[in-house]
């Protein structure tokens, strides 16, 4: 299982997971998170976090996972970059989840979902 935690990296914004087990987790994803649509509302997202796999979390290891933003099926610029919208805010509602799956060391599928976002 994870925990996670969002760090600010070279002025950028990432997202860091843990490994809290003693095994060693294989081909970790998160699923990419697709952002409400603030201008249409109720319309089609236009604007996605896309994160990319991680090979290999050994036990109790933390990892910066890459993300990338994309707006309109365009990878977006730094400056646009949307993962503070997954950011936790003490008393508001949590309208995103970070959906990750990952191997086991028996080959299994394993499934986690975090409720993140404001």
């Amino acid at each position: 299982m994870f925990t996670f935690d969002f760090i600010d990296l070279n002025s950028q914004p990432r997202l860091e997971l843990m490994n809290t087990t003693d095994q060693t987790l294989k081909r970790v994803e998160v699923l990419t998170v697709f952002l409400k649509d603030e201008t249409t509302h109720g319309g089609p997202s236009l604007t996605h976090i896309r994160f990319e796999a991680v090979e290999l979390i050994k036990p109790q290891e933390k990892v910066v996972v890459r993300h990338r933003t994309w707006g309109n099926g365009k990878p977006t610029t730094i400056e646009n970059d949307q993962l503070k919208q997954l950011t936790l805010v003490e008393g508001r509602i949590t309208p995103y989840v970070l959906d990750i799956s990952w191997q086991d060391h028996e080959g299994k599928m394993q499934f986690q979902r975090i409720p993140v976002g404001h």
